[in-house]
């Protein structure tokens, strides 16, 4: 039995930004449940960028494949008046531990697509997550994330602590983990020992993800043209998203 685990998992229904499918032509379940039986991994995470599209197929491929299935999402959080660039927003990887926490996330998802429109791509408010954390885990995030965010802005110890703290106090520390992913990214090692002076000083669990996007090598060409697309750029472009 494998003693990792995929919690951070986008799919094709991250749109112009996953392309990990569900299911293949024969609607069978793809590569990536293969590859979970293949290396004997007994759950996956389903985390799609700001929705839950793809939960009940993901569901239903894992267990078909006698795969644990964790219902979760990226979510965006509205920064408000913390940052100038309001079309800015901040990562948190929510995952359910069980059927309020799985309602929770479609509460959370709603209201940000009907009450918080003037933010876009369904942006929750932080406040929101207070009333709506029973059933849920919490990751950190990636680099949007707000901590490490703060971090790559280089601020001060006690801001970066007041930012644990919030999550700390809204979920506990049963159900909040600091998030600690390497893709290769020159700033996720700046921000990863950070990280974990962090956990260290704050007595928080870590948790290690990959952000998976796509599943085999050679697709992160397919990869990169999506986010092309989802930025209006071009694959010449030195400066894109990658």
């Amino acid at each position: 039995m494998s003693e990792f685990v995929h919690l951070h998992l986008h799919t094709e229904y991250s749109l112009l930004d996953g392309v990990c499918k569900i299911y293949d032509i024969q609607n069978q379940p793809d590569l990536v449940f293969q590859l979970a039986q293949k290396y004997k991994m007994p759950a996956l995470a389903i985390t799609d960028h700001g929705n839950m599209f793809g939960a009940i197929e993901f569901y239903e491929a894992s267990t078909a494949c006698g795969i644990k299935p964790i219902i979760g999402c990226e979510m965006y959080i509205d920064p408000e008046d913390e940052i100038q660039d309001q079309r800015k927003s901040f990562h948190i990887t929510l995952l359910a531990k069980d059927e309020i926490g799985y309602k929770n996330l479609m509460k959370l998802l709603s209201k940000g697509y009907t009450e918080n429109l003037i933010a876009g791509k369904g942006k929750i408010k932080k406040n929101w997550l207070n009333e709506y954390k029973e059933g849920l885990v919490a990751l950190s995030g990636c680099l949007e994330g707000e901590i490490s965010y703060k971090i790559l802005e280089n601020k001060d110890e006690k801001i970066l602590k007041d930012t644990v703290g919030f999550y700390l106090d809204t979920f506990g520390r049963d159900n909040f983990y600091i998030e600690l992913m390497y893709n290769n990214l020159p700033e996720q090692k700046i921000v990863l020992e950070k990280l974990l002076e962090l956990a260290k000083k704050m007595d928080i669990k870590t948790v290690a993800t990959n952000d998976v996007h796509y599943v085999k090598k050679d697709d992160y060409v397919l990869q990169e043209i999506l986010l092309c697309i989802a930025t209006r750029t071009t694959l010449d472009d030195p400066n894109r998203l990658k």
